[in-house]
């Protein structure tokens, strides 16, 4: 069966994102500094249709990550935007219309109309929305019914892949709760954000996760655990 994974960067006080998250400061104050790691890594950037990039010990941890991805599921806030219902797109923003005739746009989130997964996406939220297509494969569907809705749908959309679990907190705390996650893979910046985003907030049980690598380098420590 196709694998649920979970992996996300936390800084060294166990925060995801800072402080005061906003459609302007979507990682929260301090938070960009948890993906400078990954950010200047030519295996990150590439998908991103970014030229240029280094290649170093992180390489092997970010081209395992993305291989054998055949659907992603992620929260409302790593989607983008704001909370509550669906507004129109923020200004300079890409989006869909709302409604046929009505001229109106529905923001597609933080990627433009060519997002780097390049298979489907499930968005959980309490907000329902249809699904819209964009550029090179991407598509991106609203799940209402909870979590375990979600995954039977990625499974279905995988096409026997694994699933990438993309975060934010409340996403991944919600499926470690539940036992789902098949694998966990924690990037551990050494930075002090002081507040924001816990990650394991009202976790008291990784249900069988166990380390089974570490990849240490001066500007983050790769932790993987797994489901034996």
């Amino acid at each position: 069966m196709p694998r649920l994974r979970m992996r996300i960067s936390m800084s060294l006080d166990g925060f995801v994102a800072g402080p005061n998250q906003s459609v302007d400061t979507p990682l929260g104050e301090g938070g960009e500094g948890l993906h400078e790691w990954a950010f200047a890594l030519e295996a990150w950037r590439k998908p991103h249709k970014l030229k240029g990039g280094e290649v170093n010990p992180s390489t092997a941890v970010m081209e395992e990550s993305l291989a054998n991805i055949g659907a992603t599921i992620m929260g409302r806030n790593m989607f983008g935007g704001h909370p509550g219902g669906w507004e129109t797109s923020p200004p300079g923003r890409s989006g869909v219309p709302a409604r046929p005739g009505e001229g109106k746009y529905l923001w597609t989130g933080w990627w433009g109309d060519d997002p780097p997964f390049h298979h489907p996406v499930f968005v959980l939220t309490h907000h329902p929305r249809p699904t819209f297509e964009l550029k090179g494969g991407n598509s991106f569907t609203f799940v209402t019914d909870g979590i375990e809705s979600a995954l039977r749908q990625a499974r279905q959309a995988a096409g026997g892949k694994d699933i990438a679990l993309a975060g934010g907190a409340k996403a991944c705390q919600a499926y470690l709760r539940a036992g789902l996650v098949d694998e966990m893979e924690i990037h551990l910046v050494p930075i002090l954000l002081g507040g924001g985003e816990r990650l394991f907030e009202g976790v008291n049980d990784l249900k069988g996760l166990e380390p089974v690598r570490t990849v240490a380098t001066r500007e983050v420590t790769h932790l993987k655990f797994a489901r034996r």
